[in-house]
């Protein structure tokens, strides 16, 4: 069993105000921390988040000998505790302090990645988890605790999972709300075009291919995940900046590290495609006066695959396309004036047509009429 993301909001929502602690289960990058922070800014909640697999032994509970006064901090309600400048300590006091000057305000404390912390760790958090207490000191009631993990081979459905973990006490899972989070494309993509976080093209092509949103298994060692996504998006909207040379350098690399060279190759062609057709909408349109300006600054490549293109999006002979292959066709080297040809001259209905536009009078029809016939005879 497991919900999708906007289920799972309301599902932690509840375990929360329940007044339990939900232990939300998901593989690496599915969204677990997107999902807390989305409901603390949903219920007006002070978010503090640990990462667990990070703390060391003795970060909540090793004995520190005060310097001075001023080493220990005196709560109103809630205790005692020693101002140590790192790991759980100090998070503690910021969450208190929190508490203490906004006594309306819900807390909540996100220990994220909490069976990937070692045993020493967990069992040092265990009274927090399950007493709400460490040492002398109390959690205020508006602290709400959520923990995250990743699948543990343990857990029910995740038998053949590999992820490197510490296997959770019994307590743990006794005294906890276990929800297990899926990836659902709908979901993500309503959240991408809400937050606009993600770039248009990043949606469309998900949409397209909504299985390559997550991908647990797969030949290569990078696979797609939801966070991944928006870190190519970030990135993407980063090269979007660079001139058109710089960029086609990298991006297929600069993809490949967050999803993978296959899915990045995938994509990386996609975005190509999309690009040559921006392009051609600007160079066919009839009121671009500075349209052969810009087809010359295209390199080779590009002035052909756009033009093949946009024939192949276009079903007849309209002024403006006629006018524009003109101007276009010598301003590219004959292999590429050949391929166009070909593409022009492929379909014998199109062709046919161009022929009696030509017979009719039609100047530019003839001109490019006599421009293939050419090409033709160059390339026998």
């Amino acid at each position: 069993m497991a919900l999708k993301y906007q289920d799972l909001l309301t599902a932690v929502n509840v375990v929360v105000n329940g007044g339990n602690v939900p232990n939300i289960v998901g593989t690496a990058g599915i969204g677990k921390s997107a999902l807390v922070a989305d409901l603390a800014r949903q219920n007006g909640a002070k978010l503090f988040t640990t990462v667990v697999s990070l703390a060391e032994k003795g970060d909540l509970a090793i004995p520190v000998p005060p310097l001075t006064s001023d080493s220990f901090i005196d709560t109103k309600h809630y205790g005692r505790i020693a101002d140590v400048q790192f790991g759980y300590s100090h998070t503690l006091i910021e969450i208190i302090q929190f508490a203490e000057a906004h006594p309306d305000r819900p807390v909540y404390w996100f220990l994220d990645e909490f069976n990937r912390g070692s045993q020493a760790v967990q069992s040092e958090l265990m009274n927090l988890v399950l007493q709400r207490q460490i040492n002398s000191l109390r959690l205020p009631t508006q602290v709400h605790i959520i923990i995250a993990e990743n699948p543990d081979a343990t857990m029910t459905g995740f038998e053949n999972s590999t992820y490197s973990v510490m296997s959770g006490d019994d307590a743990i899972k006794d005294r906890t709300v276990r929800l297990v989070m899926r990836a659902d494309v709908s979901d993500w993509l309503t959240w991408a075009q809400r937050t606009h976080q993600i770039h248009p093209l990043i949606i469309n092509y998900l949409k397209l291919h909504p299985e390559m949103l997550n991908q647990i298994n797969g030949n290569d060692d990078i696979m797609p995940t939801p966070r991944a996504w928006q870190r190519l998006s970030d990135n993407y909207q980063q090269l979007l900046k660079l001139d058109s040379t710089t960029r086609a350098a990298i991006q297929l690399d600069i993809f490949a590290g967050d999803v993978g060279v296959a899915v990045a190759t995938a994509l990386n062609t996609y975005l190509q495609q999309q690009d040559q057709t921006q392009i051609a909408k600007r160079l066919f349109d009839p009121e671009n006066a500075n349209t052969v300006a810009d087809f010359v600054k295209l390199d080779e490549v590009d002035k052909v695959e756009i033009i093949k293109a946009h024939l192949q999006q276009t079903d007849s002979w309209t002024p403006t396309l006629i006018s524009r292959l003109n101007q276009f066709m010598p301003h590219i080297n004959p292999d590429g004036q050949y391929a166009c040809a070909h593409q022009m001259i492929n379909n014998a209905a199109r062709l046919d047509e161009l022929y009696q536009l030509a017979m009719n009078g039609d100047a530019n029809s003839q001109s490019l009429y006599q421009q293939l016939q050419q090409i033709g005879i160059d390339n026998l």
